[in-house]
């Protein structure tokens, strides 16, 4: 829900029509005895003047309202096309948005509702003019008009490829906390797995990514059922309908008169697949974003090798707190200590390889970017202690040295940056 422009702006809408509902009626039980110094604060006009400013405050905010966010999204398109076209989701989400949109929608809907209260003397009807309402709309509207000013200077700091990197960087360091606190209550299993030769298949109804997965809802359907569910599919994959998302083999030798089909659904439950990635439980989606950025930064279009070092120290960070965070076990058990789900997940290395591979590739034409890659793995080589981490960085030093020695940029440069590859190589435990 998050991700979704329309709720706050549309209980805005509901209250502020309520509102003009209540106000004008408010109005009819105390306008006559409000305290002098009341009186002569709230709008003193005529019924022909409020339907004037009413009528001027409802038309001037729908207008603001949708010039500002047209203008506003024709910019993030253009900065989506010069860093990512996910950088529109960090729109959708963020909450100034919402209450900006919110407070000018919520004036208008005021504003009209308020309007058809205002009354002009006839012959049979007095005059009525909610003063108070009138009041509270010339309020709100200067509220409008404050947040409209911090609306624009919050924009223009969204829109900066920096702070885009930051709110990346924020929101996967929260996935990588809260992964890595479900992992570590996780109870593993410590002997062996066995996999018997003939397992049950269970297909995914839908397509689309797979944004999270259920291993207490896993857990429970395995010991309802005495079964072992095994994962093939983790968080962050594409999955199409049809292809087998996870299978299961009875945890006993009874006979096998177990609901199939039941099994099977409950399973589905667990997941759940969406048409797009999300950062609730995908810590690979926020490294995949900065990417997104770093290589369109270092694509001949963009032409941005700054921001492409931007991206690394970020990427840098993130791959080290992934290195450092507990891990999932292979197998996890109920609170008996039974076999109840085998999980799949990626290895440290995958991880390295992800972050670092796809900006090697296109890097090497640009100094500075290399220079600041090299640095990313002798930054990833102290703050982790973990072999494998080893071996993965290992393995990119002795990748980028052969494709710094074919490229075609400045000699002076590509030996300058050789040295620091045998610097790095030197200095990685063997």
């Amino acid at each position: 829900m998050e991700s979704r422009l329309w709720p706050v702006p549309l209980a805005a809408v509901i209250v502020a029509v309520a509102l003009g509902i209540v106000l004008p009626r408010l109005d009819v039980i105390v306008d006559s005895s409000l305290p002098t110094s009341v009186d002569s604060a709230v709008f003193n006009g005529g019924a022909d003047t409020a339907r004037s400013v009413l009528s001027s405050i409802a038309g001037s905010l729908i207008t603001a309202t949708s010039l500002t966010f047209s203008l506003t999204v024709v910019a993030l398109q253009l900065a989506s096309s010069q860093a990512s076209p996910r950088v529109l989701r960090l729109f959708a989400r963020d909450r100034q948005v919402h209450w900006t949109l919110a407070a000018f929608l919520g004036t208008f809907a005021y504003s009209i509702t308020v309007l058809r209260s205002v009354r002009s003397a006839t012959e049979d009807v007095p005059e009525f003019v909610p003063r108070i309402s009138v009041t509270f709309a010339f309020i709100l509207t200067l509220v409008s008009v404050v947040m409209l000013v911090f609306f624009l200077a919050h924009l223009a700091s969204q829109l900066r490829v920096e702070t885009m990197l930051k709110d990346i960087h924020a929101d996967t360091d929260e996935t990588i906390e809260r992964v890595g606190d479900r992992n570590e209550a996780a109870r593993g299993v410590p002997h062996p797995i066995h996999r018997p030769v003939i397992r049950h298949s269970v297909t995914s109804s839908s397509s689309g990514f797979i944004t999270a997965q259920d291993y207490v809802a896993l857990i429970g359907v395995a010991e309802d059922h005495a079964i072992v569910i095994e994962e093939k599919t983790r968080v962050g994959e594409n999955i199409v309908e049809g292809i087998v998302l996870a299978s299961w083999w009875p945890s006993d030798d009874a006979a096998d008169d177990r609901n199939v089909a039941a099994i099977e659904d409950a399973i589905r439950g667990a997941y759940a697949i969406g048409y797009e990635r999300t950062a609730a439980e995908d810590i690979d989606y926020g490294t995949q974003q900065i990417l997104d950025i770093a290589l369109r930064a270092l694509s001949a279009g963009v032409n941005d090798p700054t921001t492409a070092v931007h991206a690394i120290g970020h990427l840098s960070a993130i791959t080290a707190r992934i290195a450092n965070m507990p891990r999932l076990p292979a197998a996890l058990c109920d609170e008996d200590g039974a076999l109840c789900v085998v999980t799949t997940s990626l290895s440290v290395r995958d991880h390295i390889d992800a972050a670092l591979s796809p900006i090697r590739h296109y890097c090497v034409g640009h100094p500075a970017v290399v220079k600041r890659f090299i640095q990313a793995v002798q930054e990833l080589s102290v703050l982790t202690d973990d072999p494998d981490v080893t071996a993965a960085l290992s393995a990119q030093i002795d990748a980028l040295d052969p494709q710094l020695r074919v490229s075609h940029s400045d000699p002076a440069a590509t030996k300058k940056l050789l040295e620091m590859v045998a610097e790095t190589r030197e200095m990685l435990p063997s």
